[in-house]
């Protein structure tokens, strides 16, 4: 059953309704080809059916597996989000999904997206739908391993003029407040649920987004995960040199000095990655969670690090009429900009942004 997508249940259903949908989940994906494994260590989707006043945690064995936290309401609350985002914390889950029984279901995404399917013929139609949500994200690959080689030239040791560039448009994010969060978190979570934020993440928003500036044909400075990207500084700790990606395990392959333990690389390298490796004229990329109007956006809210979500960017970047100069919106999260330095991006982005991401 190795090369078979697998789906498992967790937690115990508050109600009889609730499981009967979840059963129907389970029928749905099975007719799209998923087997139901008993061991959640193993399965790459979860369905994790939670009482929303008391959710039990999932804690996932892999990094692969994609968590889906379903809770039922009697009636459609007033407002989802602010009822469903503590949950993806408290439930440490990808997705929230709130039945209400013969009406629909609402997701809701950590980076604040939410949308929904109406319940219009029946409840086996309704699951359908939901597994066509969950499907291509529980089985996009995820790239975020990285691979040291402590190979970095000595002269680069310290940095060049391109990392340096880097480490100033850093800064200017930070003057624009772009950072750190697309939005106001606190207003969503409690300081209970802050504090667990912080603890996973390790920093005070969700996300703060990354930029890379091309080094040569093949390598680019890239931002490292999970810091503040005003303060980059130190060379392999803050910015990292990309050199490669070994696409058979998955990995982001990276030149780092010796002597110094590297922090890994933006979950979102492999992006950059396949943008760069497919357009030479790209000299820099900017990823931040902001919006512009008129912009060509992803279909599908793919993970973060998904070689799904890099290729869906990398074709509109393709198809775009100036993909050395362009920018591409992701859907329900932020945009992607091109430029021939980062300068030149947010030179050109500044006056149109939009700090507010339309969600659907």
């Amino acid at each position: 059953m190795s090369d078979q997508h697998t789906y498992a249940y967790f937690g115990a259903s508050p109600s009889p309704r609730l499981e009967r949908f979840a059963a129907e989940l389970g029928a749905a994906l099975e007719r799209a080809g998923f087997a139901r494994d008993d061991s959640t260590e193993r399965a790459q989707l979860v369905l994790n059916l939670i009482d929303p006043d008391e959710p039990r945690p999932f804690r996932r064995h892999s990094r692969g597996t994609f968590a889906a936290a379903i809770h039922e309401l009697p009636a459609v609350p007033d407002d989802i989000l602010k009822l469903n985002y503590p949950l993806l914390v408290r439930a440490l889950a990808n997705q929230v999904l709130c039945y209400v029984p013969d009406q629909g279901v609402w997701f809701t995404t950590p980076e604040r997206g939410h949308y929904s399917e109406l319940a219009v013929n029946g409840e086996r139609a309704l699951a359908e739908k939901v597994i066509e949500r969950l499907v291509p994200l529980a089985t996009a690959r995820l790239v975020i391993d990285n691979e040291y080689r402590r190979d970095l030239e000595e002269e680069l040791w310290g940095g060049d003029e391109i990392s340096n560039d880097v480490a100033t448009a850093g800064e200017r994010l930070g003057e624009l407040a772009l950072l750190p969060a697309p939005f106001p978190v606190e207003e969503l979570l409690d300081e209970r649920d802050l504090r667990q934020v912080r603890l996973l993440y390790g920093i005070g928003g969700l996300s703060y987004g990354n930029l890379s500036a091309r080094k040569d044909e093949q390598r680019f400075w890239m931002s490292a995960s999970g810091i503040d990207k005003s303060k980059l500084k130190t060379v392999g700790r803050d910015i990292l040199l990309v050199s490669n990606y070994d696409a058979v395990n998955g990995q982001i392959v990276l030149s780092v000095p010796p002597n110094l333990e590297p922090r890994r690389v933006s979950v979102d390298a492999i992006e950059h990655w396949m943008i760069y490796q497919e357009h030479p004229d790209v000299r820099a990329i900017l990823h931040v969670h902001c919006w512009m109007e008129g912009i060509t956006a992803t279909d599908i809210n793919y993970p973060c690090g998904t070689e799904e979500l890099a290729r869906s960017v990398t074709d509109l970047v393709a198809a775009a009429d100036d993909p050395a100069h362009t920018v591409i919106g992701l859907r329900n999260h932020g945009i992607t900009a091109t430029g021939e330095s980062l300068s030149e991006i947010l030179d050109r982005i500044e006056p149109s942004i939009l700090r507010q991401v339309p969600m659907s």
